[in-house]
């Protein structure tokens, strides 16, 4: 069997998957599920349900909104200062590796930008120091990435802003595991790591931030707008809905967040233990404490030995092994819909690898 450990998109649930060829099959009205109008009775109550159950599955406080919107998180680096920032504020961003400083970049338009934290040393190993951080009180939020996709690095705890908002690119962390909303202004996530297809972005925006939204923002770009149309200012990316709908069943039915955190827990235990455990020969460099308990980057000892490593797995059916491109080495990830099974078959051929080559 294979096994996909791409960072995104990613491997989705069997169960969805077998559940998804309904979408496309046409009824007697001569249309499937996704032809239909997106202003009409049948989508909007996918798109209630969908919005019902990502609440539960959260424990969504009731003053904060979810919103589903097209593109992906790169769309929200842009939209967050043209929301939330009046012209020239400041805005407060925390270095923690490469996609943090991605967002910093983006929104580098938007007036003076402000280095909230920075993870220590020339490269991202840990994330940056928690505990209070210092802020103008006038800082419009503070941005952070508690989960590094690509440098394998997790927040242990969140910071505090104090007053100022905190807001949080959680592409890669979302439904991994029960999240304080409360202690966050504003999250996003893009889909294609555990909510489902890309061309998805799930906001979740505390209501009084939304009245920060200037009324000349075109109407797809506002949080606001948004929110008063139901994610509905435009025809939203209707698949990707029905199928993160889907996708929250599925979790629910796992037992929620609790029984996925459990299940990662388990995971990465497992991948981390076989590195720890291969005396040396695999390498996990980000620090034990910030490790990324679902992006597991690691490496070789001898690192002539990377690209036979990332062939061998391939022709072993363990696909998208190869890290990402600004940090190098290996990166297996394992989202809510990667079994234990799929883990396991890449400890076994790890240590296997290192028997023919150590």
């Amino acid at each position: 069997m294979a096994w996909n450990f791409a960072a995104g998109p990613a491997r989705l649930p069997d169960a969805v998957l077998a559940q998804a060829g309904a979408l496309f099959r046409r009824s007697d009205d001569g249309a499937c599920t996704i032809e239909r109008p997106f202003s009409g009775p049948r989508f909007r109550a996918v798109l209630a349900n969908a919005r019902q159950r990502l609440a539960e599955l959260l424990d969504l406080p009731s003053n904060y909104r979810i919103l589903f919107m097209a593109g992906g998180a790169m769309q929200q680096f842009a939209l967050l200062p043209m929301n939330l920032a009046r012209a020239g504020q400041a805005v407060a961003y925390a270095d923690s590796g490469y996609w943090s400083r991605r967002a910093r970049q983006e929104a580098g338009w938007s007036g003076p930008l402000i280095e909230a934290a920075r993870h220590p040393g020339a490269t991202a190993l840990t994330a940056p120091v928690a505990g209070k951080w210092a802020l103008p009180a006038d800082c419009a939020y503070c941005h952070i990435t508690p989960n590094e996709t690509a440098d394998g690095i997790a927040y242990p705890a969140l910071p505090d802003t104090g007053a100022v908002p905190l807001v949080a690119d959680c592409t890669s962390a979302l439904l991994l595991a029960p999240l304080a909303v409360e202690k966050f202004g504003l999250i996003y996530a893009s889909a294609q790591k555990n909510i489902g297809p890309a061309g998805l972005c799930v906001v979740i925006v505390r209501e009084d931030l939304l009245e920060r939204s200037p009324v000349a923002l075109p109407a797809v770009f506002s949080y606001r707008q948004q929110a008063e149309a139901g994610s509905c200012v435009n025809t939203p990316p209707m698949l990707a809905l029905e199928m993160a709908a889907l996708v929250f069943e599925w979790i629910a039915g796992q037992g929620g967040l609790p029984a996925m955190a459990a299940a990662n827990q388990k995971k990465a235990a497992l991948l981390y233990g076989a590195i720890d455990g291969s005396r040396g020969f695999y390498q996990a460099p980000v620090e034990a404490v910030h490790r990324s308990p679902v992006n597991v980057r690691f490496q070789l000892a001898a690192d002539a030995l990377t690209e036979r490593f990332i062939e061998q797995a391939a022709a072993a059916g363990l696909q998208h092994l190869r890290g990402h491109p600004q940090v190098g080495g290996l990166r297996a990830s394992l989202y809510n819909a990667m079994p234990l099974a799929g883990v396991a078959a890449l400890v076994d051929f790890m240590a296997d690898f290192a028997r023919r080559h150590g």
